[in-house]
């Protein structure tokens, strides 16, 4: 039997379950995974972020969490450089990069004189979209607010489960292997042996983070900087997880006077994870590439303190060592044998599979991006996962899903949803800060995706005719 077989791997919907994570857990944030070997960690996990972290609380309770569950109309601000493309096709589609395939926005409250925008939403309309329109090689393009206001149906599910797009590596493996005649034999003979070689190089820094993650008091720590370094052009999927744990430190343990106001309106504070991003990756904003994030971890110092100087850099290192080993054990690690097993690996791409399953997952989604022949395929890729996501959460009842990697506003439209009730307008930011509806347009949601090298935010050097015949997905940096 072929354990690489997709007829022999776990049911379709398990698997989009495990990369969820819910919310409304007693004991979560947590997976969905009945198998998970580090359940016991992760409700540890789940207790030290909400209840020592000085922000904890907001991954229980926010602004977010309450529209989901208890209001009935909720209104989103989405971003879009296309709208002469999207009032002449009459849709509003979303991005195979976007929250897996949803309209990717983020929240709008209500109040009397108008629509107030999260942080989140705020930094991408006055910042970062008109930065990365500027650096369009297309002159002219504008960015203009749209506000979607979404009627829940009676029937809609209210619990709180986003999507995890570091969980999401054996849904890339499974579609992969369904997939890999689109690639020619030796085109799949050289992606094999790549994931192989860097799988393999790579392992003495897997085994420590898996040494970590699962004993709490490790006794060696004093190499885990260095081979983080050398591990992440090998694994680019380390420089995701990298950034997302130290942007997940730094909005949980910031006490500055701006993050304790936007706690107060139950948010969390956006602008630091964007800081973080563009302290370190210098000369990134309008376009990035996390598989670059490796901010030298020995250094942390000076970088925090010009984020947030109420950071302390001794404290955010012990707390990356183990969060980043959790998080690399949890997402990247099959469950098939403990690490002081692997000395007996046979380094062949399916035993590779079968104990680096997630990991080789994210390494062939990565390839796959960047494959020469990359125009020709990797949109089915992207449109049968986008299928499942919508089927998933159809069967599920989730017309609004979000991401799940912290709940910091990044929420989506499932463009799917059979009884989705909605209105779109275009807006204008007035004086006072607030969104304001100026005219509403006769738009459909379309599932229908637009291609990712269509979208203004990502690092993709695309040429002027490409970016003209693209589509309208929001301005983001998800890349679920």
């Amino acid at each position: 039997m072929n354990a690489l077989d997709p007829q022999n791997m776990p049911d379709l919907h398990d698997m989009w379950a495990d990369a969820h994570v819910s919310y409304s857990s007693p004991t979560g944030p947590n997976t969905a995974c009945s198998s998970n070997p580090l359940a016991e960690q992760s409700a540890v996990w789940h207790a030290r972020l909400t209840e020592t972290a000085p922000n904890g609380a907001l991954l229980v309770e926010n602004g977010m969490f309450d529209a989901l569950r208890n209001h009935d109309t909720l209104h989103l601000l989405h971003v879009t450089h296309s709208l002469d493309r999207i009032v002449r096709h009459g849709t509003l589609r979303p991005s195979g990069g976007c929250l897996v395939g949803s309209i990717y926005c983020a929240p709008l409250a209500s109040t009397a004189m108008g629509l107030r925008m999260h942080n989140l939403a705020e930094y991408i309309l006055t910042e970062e979209a008109p930065t990365a329109v500027a650096r369009s090689p297309l002159p002219g393009r504008t960015t203009t607010p749209l506000v979607l206001e979404i009627t829940m149906p009676r029937h809609s599910y209210r619990g709180l489960t986003g999507i995890d797009y570091l969980r999401m590596g054996a849904i890339h493996l499974r579609n992969y292997l369904e997939g890999e005649f689109l690639l020619g034999r030796h085109e799949r003979y050289h992606l094999r042996e790549a994931v192989v070689g860097c799988v393999k190089n790579s392992a003495d820094f897997l085994h420590l983070a898996a040494t970590i993650a699962l004993v709490p008091e490790p006794a060696e720590l004093k190499a885990f900087p260095r081979l983080l370094t050398e591990a992440i052009p090998r694994l680019p999927v380390l420089g995701y997880i990298y950034f997302e744990a130290l942007s997940e430190y730094l909005m949980l343990h910031s006490r500055s006077a701006r993050t304790q106001q936007l706690a107060e309106l139950g948010e969390f504070n956006n602008l630091l994870s964007k800081r973080l991003l563009y302290e370190g990756l210098p000369g990134t904003t309008g376009h990035f590439e996390l598989a670059h994030f490796r901010p030298d971890f020995t250094r942390l110092d000076e970088l925090l303190a010009r984020i947030d100087p109420t950071i302390e850099a001794t404290h955010a290192r012990a707390y990356l060592t183990a969060r980043i080993s959790y998080l690399t054990t949890a997402c990247l690690l099959g469950p098939a044998a403990p690490p002081e097993q692997w000395h007996r690996i046979r380094w062949r791409f399916d035993h590779v599979a079968k104990f680096f399953g997630p990991l080789a997952g994210h390494l062939i989604h990565r390839a796959l991006r960047r494959f020469h022949r990359y125009p020709d395929f990797y949109h089915f890729y992207d449109q049968v996962k986008a299928f499942q996501a919508w089927n998933y959460w159809n069967q599920m009842d989730i017309p609004l899903p979000f991401n799940g990697t912290i709940p910091k506003g990044e929420i989506g439209v499932n463009p799917a949803y059979p009884d989705l009730q909605y209105r779109v307008w275009t807006a204008e930011l007035g004086d006072d800060r607030l969104l304001h509806p100026i005219q509403e347009l006769p738009l459909r949601l379309t599932p229908r995706l637009v291609g990712t090298q269509y979208t203004l935010m990502r690092d993709r050097r695309t040429s002027a005719r490409k970016v003209e015949s693209g589509g309208n997905c929001s301005l983001t940096d998800s890349n679920i």
